[in-house]
């Protein structure tokens, strides 16, 4: 069914003539209709935008245009990255009745490329969590199991890839929120090097954190994507000035001789024994293709990596909201007497971890804390950066696990924001060193998905990408679930 093709198969099908974009979009469609009722995944889907989309794909081709790399391919995007004409809610009700009004630079390369984008995923409130549960609108299900979380920020993203509502989606990444969902829903999530991806109409959490990146259900889509949406963009300042590259020609090279970087024994402790017993195993499959490893000292991603992000991440963040203030952006509350009325009454729309994190903030950037708190996480990420730096002398790549748990049960951390903040445990150190980082499945462990991720240096994608696409060679997993419909 062409529902379960990947996004590669889809494209040559649709470039050959053997498939029209219209049905690939109408088959897509009408089983996200009845698949979304259990999943949740999604906050919006314009149903006529996309036929419309499709049909203009199918007469390109009939004219005898050459078709982009995505052609007809649908494309979900997280409801928090800018799409014309189309809801750009945050998964908060402070945004409820904006629509957006440009493309963001991803999107407009997903259209170049000929790419559907199709519907909005649900997500954590302002991308602020670990679980998708803080979204103000709905509930996003683990395909795998309904009473487990999908992981977060992006977990709408990465659900749908796994319930098979799509071959590919993008997320955004700012401590792990592409992979630790990606993990948990059992499909291969990139968070680029910072400056890799266009950060061009992405609403801003931590602006020295925030990436864009594909989640596709193999190491191939991943590639074709990043094929895609990367690349140097001057509305975006922090773009990398990189030329575009293929990440799929390198695929198929042989990884013999790969050096991989493991964390000493002491800095696993805490974590799940399925998740270490996934670790090993997956560095045996390696070293049986051929890879080396040795132990790297990387203390702080144990010892200060999560405190450091969660001074300088909300202090960011208070920083991007401040906007959200009823006046310049967001939602009204009634009528109000006064402008502090409009402050209070509409800041009642965001739910409680962002205000928590706002809080935080501004607590950490007051000038009684600034030192002590926030320059010393400063300092700490250097370290951090350094680190990696060093251990790249002497390894190609890292690997740990994604998250210290598989998918948690709905509810089961909602009460303890410290137990929920230690799902990033692995995954904030990539974003405060700017490096690239995977997450792939290796294993399942009770019927769910455990995943491993990869750490590379900077703009080294295409090596994270062909070591996957080698491990898929040797391990064959479930790579989607559908819904019974």
């Amino acid at each position: 069914m062409i529902i379960e093709k990947d996004a590669f198969a889809i494209a040559n099908a649709v470039k050959n003539g053997e498939i029209k974009a219209e049905d690939v979009a109408r088959k897509f469609l009408n089983y996200v209709k009845s698949a979304d009722k259990k999943v949740e995944a999604f906050n919006s889907l314009d149903e006529e935008r996309i036929i419309k989309a499709a049909i203009e794909v199918d007469k390109k081709r009939d004219r005898g245009e050459e078709l982009g790399e995505l052609a007809g391919v649908p494309f979900i995007i997280k409801d928090n990255i800018m799409s014309e004409g189309e809801p750009v809610t945050c998964s908060s009700k402070m945004m409820l009745g904006y629509k957006a009004i440009y493309d963001a630079t991803v999107v407009k390369k997903i259209r170049s490329a000929d790419g559907i984008p199709f519907g909005k995923a649900n997500m954590d409130e302002f991308a602020m969590g670990s679980s998708t549960e803080n979204s103000a609108f709905r509930m996003t299900k683990n395909p795998w199991d309904f009473s487990r979380v999908p992981g977060g920020s992006s977990g709408g993203s990465a659900a749908s890839v796994a319930a098979l509502m799509s071959p590919l989606s993008l997320g955004s990444d700012t401590g792990g929120s592409i992979r630790q969902p990606s993990a948990f829903c059992g499909v291969v999530g990139l968070k680029p090097t910072y400056g890799r991806v266009s950060r061009y109409g992405l609403v801003s959490f931590g602006s020295s954190l925030d990436q864009i990146g594909p989640i596709g259900r193999n190491a191939r889509d991943t590639a074709l994507a990043m094929n895609v949406i990367s690349g140097y963009d001057q509305k975006d300042s922090t773009s990398a000035k990189t030329g575009v590259s293929d990440f799929t020609l390198s695929l198929d090279n042989d990884i013999k001789g790969l050096r991989v970087g493991l964390l000493e024994d002491h800095m696993l402790d805490g974590t799940d024994s399925s998740i270490v017993s996934a670790l090993n195993k997956t560095k045996e499959i390696l070293k049986d293709m051929g890879a080396v490893f040795k132990k790297v000292c990387l203390n702080n991603i144990s010892l200060s990596s999560l405190e450091a992000y969660y001074v300088i991440s909300p202090a960011e963040v208070s920083s991007n909201l401040s906007r959200f203030d009823g006046l310049k952006y967001g939602a009204k509350v009634g009528s109000p007497k006064s402008v502090e009325d409009i402050y209070l009454n509409s800041r009642e729309h965001m739910g409680d971890e962002v205000k928590r994190r706002v809080m935080i903030g501004n607590y950490v950037l007051s000038a009684g804390h600034y030192d002590s708190h926030y320059k010393k996480a400063y300092q700490v990420r250097r370290i951090i950066f350094d680190e990696f730096k060093a251990a790249f002398e002497d390894v190609d790549v890292v690997l740990l696990p994604t998250s210290p748990t598989t998918a948690f049960k709905i509810g089961e951390n909602t009460g303890d924001p410290v137990k929920m903040y230690l799902s990033d445990l692995y995954t904030t150190p990539a974003n405060l060193a700017g490096i690239p980082a995977l997450s792939f499945p290796v294993d399942f462990h009770d019927n769910l998905p455990v995943g491993m991720q990869l750490i590379g240096r900077s703009f080294d994608e295409a090596l994270l990408l062909n070591i996957v696409s080698q491990f898929e060679k040797r391990v064959s997993l479930p790579k989607f679930r559908r819904m019974d419909v």
